[in-house]
């Protein structure tokens, strides 16, 4: 299993069982507020193919309540977005956005501080799979 930090994105490869990743999420306290399936979505609206990808919106409200208290407008960057991702055969790739590269955008130390909390608790879930 490899994790890495390339461009701000949080990879892992090895797992398709969504069941895993949403356990993992739950055990670092996110709930799943909503689930995309990119694959279906694109047949249906373009009748193109699309190899499994799911996209499931992440929210630990510990954390949300605290960066929405801090600066309303954060709501514009939430959920965090968890992809899972065919990448051919057995290989999937489980990827998150870091979310302190995201909230730097908002150019407040205190919520940079927060997501540097909340990036800790996605890495434990992503070493987890």
């Amino acid at each position: 299993m490899e994790a890495t930090l390339e461009n701000h994105w949080e990879t892992v490869y090895q797992t398709k069982d969504t069941t895993k990743v949403e356990a993992g999420l739950k055990e670092e306290g996110f709930g799943i507020l909503t689930e995309i399936d990119i694959q279906a979505t694109m047949k249906k609206k373009l009748d193109k193919d699309y190899p499994p990808f799911l996209i499931l919106g992440a929210c630990n409200p510990v954390f949300a309540d605290k960066v929405l208290i801090e600066e309303p407008h954060v709501s514009t960057l939430l959920p965090c977005n968890v992809t899972i991702r065919s990448l051919g055969g057995e290989d999937y790739e489980v990827a998150i956005m870091d979310p302190a590269a995201a909230m730097s955008v908002v150019q407040n130390p205190a919520i940079e501080s927060l997501a540097g909390e909340v990036r800790g608790k996605l890495m434990s879930m992503l070493e987890g799979l």
